[in-house]
């Protein structure tokens, strides 16, 4: 179990929580055995403790990444997809190169993504990997298991694949590997057999999480899928409604909305996240909410693809709960939780912006307050681990894990703020990470990642990014 730990001397502190809970009136914070047991002023240090002295320091609850494709960190930038929307993005990018992914390749491109996100102060990251075929020579939902044990991560492997081959457009050519259903169910009950962890403080799951499931999986397999992640005890994720295609394929093979798709497929409800929700009718928004299906939001691969920005303020006045995702760096070469933030900050406030008319014909200028820099951070913290099942995980609060980033402001992109809490949000960047914790365990401290050669971690992804070109 981890050493106790007595953090002291913050200078704020944001929780995670709603309303007026959202900041601490605590500047320690006390740790025993991976759990937050105490907080206020001037605490006493206990006998073994370890003292963390976080003056000038902001601490955040550890983030909570909902959507990740980390085999996409060793394709950043490339040529052929970066000015291309989200279906030739795929045919050029993703669906070009997986095929190259072998076991060292995905353990590299792994460690990668995780790394990034640690040093942006996450401490839970979903992945959805999508890479699964009969005869594979390696077992992917291992290698991400064990990259993130590794690291000390929390990590949920959103189990991917396909029992269909996809065909969203006509112009499309993809000839893609697909397994049965059976195989595809034997495969998830196998890994959640070995990974799906209950109870508040756990540290691995696994969800059912066909990549898309309006192409992936066949209509009539639907409800199959579903009904076989609940007996499992597995909540339900995939993309939807990220394009402007997703809602012609529906309409014309389905003939109705995606979210009426998924109403027709018993894929929705509180146990259902879904990524993107670009592009949603009136009518969809209010079913999501009815329903507590939420959703992981992109805004930056979103941004990246041309595809829109998802109306996440109106869905949580729905009822839907929200969380952030960084998606694939192949879509969003800075992958890491503060920028997804800061750019989530910005880009409703620019949207409501560019949606104002001048008096007569609207109401002048508005939307400054879209959204806070308090909601953002209960967003991709306590809003993520509620949506994925991590109870115990998300909110700076006695009883709660001690995952937590204790940034350190001492960059000129900081200096003059008025109110240090919200520097990290709206100043963005990559502020020095003092520490960061997870289960009380000390992953980062000022800036090295435990246990990691970031020197040589950067020579083999050059190497593979050489070998994959």
């Amino acid at each position: 179990m981890s050493q106790g730990i007595l953090i002291r001397n913050a200078h704020s502190i944001l929780t995670g929580l709603p309303g007026q809970d959202a900041r601490s009136a605590a500047q320690d914070i006390r740790i025993h055995n991976g759990v937050i047991t105490e907080m206020g002023q001037q605490l006493t240090r206990h006998d073994n403790e370890r003292v963390l002295d976080a003056r000038d320091c902001v601490i955040y609850p550890g983030w909570v990444n909902t959507h990740h494709h980390l085999f996409q960190s060793l394709l950043k930038g490339v040529p052929a997809g970066i000015n291309q929307t989200l279906s030739p993005w795929l045919q050029s990018v993703p669906f070009t190169y997986r095929k190259g992914f072998n076991e060292k390749r995905l353990r590299i491109a792994a460690r990668v993504g995780m790394v990034e996100l640690l040093r942006s102060g996450c401490t839970t990251v979903a992945d959805h990997h999508y890479l699964f075929q009969p005869g594979m020579d390696h077992d992917a939902a291992a290698i991400l298991f064990e990259e993130a044990q590794a690291l000390g991560l929390r990590f949920m492997l959103l189990r991917g694949g396909a029992t269909a081959t996809r065909k969203l457009e006509d112009n499309e050519r993809l000839i893609q590997t697909t397994e049965t259903l059976d195989q595809m169910l034997a495969s998830v009950q196998q890994t959640a057999a070995r990974y799906n962890q209950s109870g508040p403080m756990a540290r691995t799951k696994v969800a059912m999480a066909p990549t898309s499931v309006h192409v992936s999986v066949p209509r009539e397999q639907l409800k199959d899928v579903a009904r076989a992640a609940r007996s499992m005890g597995l909540k339900l994720h995939s993309h939807m409604s990220e394009s402007v295609a997703y809602i012609e394929h529906c309409r014309d093979v389905f003939g109705c909305l995606p979210i009426e798709y998924l109403a027709e497929t018993e894929w929705l409800g509180p146990d259902v996240w879904l990524a993107h929700l670009v592009h949603l009718a009136p009518s969809e928004i209010r079913m999501l909410g009815e329903t507590g299906t939420g959703i992981a939001h992109c805004p930056q691969s979103n941004a990246r693809l041309a595809d829109g920005v998802a109306p996440a303020p109106l869905m949580e006045l729905a009822g839907s709960p929200i969380s952030i995702g960084v998606d694939g760096a192949a879509s969003n070469e800075a992958a890491d939780m503060i920028s997804e933030v800061h750019f989530t900050w910005l880009v409703h406030r620019a949207l409501a912006g560019a949606q104002c008319r001048a008096r007569p014909d609207g109401e002048g200028e508005a939307g400054a307050d879209s959204v806070t820099v308090e909601q953002v951070i209960r967003w991709a913290s306590s809003g993520g681990a509620k949506i994925m099942g991590f109870d115990g995980v998300g909110t700076l609060e006695v009883g709660q894990a001690a995952d937590l980033a204790v940034y350190d402001l001492d960059d000129p992109r900081y200096f003059g703020l008025h109110d240090m809490a919200i520097g990290p949000v709206v100043s963005g960047g990559r502020p020095k990470l003092k520490w960061l914790l997870c289960g009380g365990e000390v992953l980062v401290e000022d800036d090295n990642v435990r246990d990691l050669d970031l020197r040589e971690l950067g020579a083999q992804a050059r190497q593979e990014v050489q070998a994959l070109m």
